[in-house]
């Protein structure tokens, strides 16, 4: 199994697939149902382009399951199938503790450290 890099995108998609944040009702179940791509970009407020590859390592790694939309739901709406993703067992088991210890691990001091240009070995006016 590869291990998951528990970065905060990571943490955030998991948390969206746990239903974590979630502005109805807060809960720390797994959403049977899954989320689709837009709704779970829509959620995290992450780009397609750092979501997707987020959730392709997290399939790799046996944590998220990902499936298609019935035809007929999409027909009946008149628009393409949608691809869900959830989280698996294995992930349902695995992710909380890995967010719990994810967040124990966190900087306390609120702000992380940025190189910022142009002080580094001088002043600027």
């Amino acid at each position: 199994m590869p291990d998951v890099k528990m970065t905060p995108h990571t943490q955030t998609v998991l948390r969206a697939l746990l239903g974590h944040g979630d502005a109805r009702e807060h809960r720390t179940v797994v959403l049977a149902d899954g989320l689709y791509g837009l709704e779970l970009s829509k959620r995290t407020g992450l780009p397609n382009g750092t979501l997707f590859p987020i959730l392709e390592r997290l399939r790799q790694a046996g944590w998220v399951e990902r499936y298609w939309e019935r035809d007929e739901i999409a027909e009946g709406e008149g628009r393409p199938r949608r691809r869900f993703y959830r989280i698996s067992s294995k992930g349902a088991a695995a992710a909380p503790q890995a967010l719990a210890e994810a967040t124990a691990a966190a900087p306390t001091t609120g702000r992380a450290r940025v190189a910022r240009p142009g002080l580094a070995g001088g002043s600027v006016e």
